[in-house]
């Protein structure tokens, strides 16, 4: 069955369609999760609490189509007001242990890079990047003209390189 008549069914009351989205959907809710977290146990308590949420408000939906969009939504909002509570670092010793005594530190100066952006530029790379987010759905979603979108997507990405070229990591021609 194509996700749009399923996403119709879930709309209409079908518990059955709704685990079915949310199934294939599962791992990018925890990718956000986990992205935005940076916790396996809060990520997967966030992907518990979003399936809730989206249940009670999946007659919301208005555009079939944009289910996908509308669920990550509802995770980033999700995951922003538990860092708001928490007022937690997003760098936590996990990570550094995670990662081991290793040359590579390629994630978490990825991790740097990002924390040296705004939340909206972070959500946008996010969206377009991680989630593989069209830009038009991503305009839709947000409620901003394509045009604009391109634009705050291109200088998000100059700052996130700018971070790199400041390093002397990059060098762009």
């Amino acid at each position: 069955m194509s996700e749009k008549k399923l996403v119709l069914k879930a709309i209409k009351g079908d518990e059955d369609a709704f685990l079915e989205l949310i199934h294939s959907y599962e791992e990018a809710l925890y990718r956000t999760a986990i992205s935005y977290l940076k916790n396996e146990g809060d990520a997967l308590e966030a992907v518990q609490e979003v399936t809730y949420r989206a249940y009670r408000s999946v007659k919301t939906v208005k555009e079939p189509a944009y289910f996908k969009t509308w669920l990550i939504r509802i995770m980033m909002n999700y995951c922003q007001d538990v860092i708001k509570k928490s007022k937690r670092e997003v760098l936590e010793e996990k990570i550094l242990c995670m990662q081991g005594v290793s040359e590579d530190f390629t994630f978490l100066e990825v991790e740097e890079a990002l924390l040296n952006l705004s939340d909206y530029e972070r959500e946008l790379l996010h969206l377009k990047y991680f989630e593989d987010v069209k830009i038009k759905d991503i305009a839709i979603m947000w409620n901003t003209p394509e045009g604009t979108i391109k634009t705050r997507l291109h200088k998000a990405l100059r700052a996130f390189r700018n971070h790199f070229e400041e390093k002397g990591e990059v060098k762009r021609v």
